[in-house]
């Protein structure tokens, strides 16, 4: 790749990892409650292209930009994916879960005060 054309790439970029590094420092907080167990494989959020609002940006950058549409609109697919398998799995989870907790009720009415 060109010099010029990699250079434009890594300013363009550095919006998106400003927005990623925000997201990331976010999710590290200690302040945030974890619920549930994280998945050995898990849905990565994706961060939409960033469209310049002037039209002379949107040219210089068109190259760029058409990629990070591809890529964006081929990867938005495989997410949707993950999350109808993730969806899934909670869904089998809660089912036994809830069978636990019938389980856990049934003996504490079966147990002596």
């Amino acid at each position: 790749m060109p010099e010029k054309q990699q250079g434009r790439r890594n300013a363009f970029r550095a919006h998106a990892g400003t927005a990623l590094a925000l997201l990331l420092a976010t999710l590290a907080s200690p302040h945030r409650h974890v619920h549930a167990q994280i998945a050995p494989e898990y849905c990565l959020l994706l961060i939409p292209p960033i469209l310049p609002a002037d039209d002379k940006l949107m040219r210089e950058f068109e190259d760029l930009l058409r990629e990070e549409f591809e890529q964006y609109l081929s990867e938005v697919t495989r997410y949707f994916r993950c999350l109808d398998d993730e969806r899934d799995r909670a869904l089998r989870e809660a089912a036994q879960v809830t069978a636990q907790y019938g389980t856990f009720l049934d003996s504490l009415r079966r147990a002596p005060p």
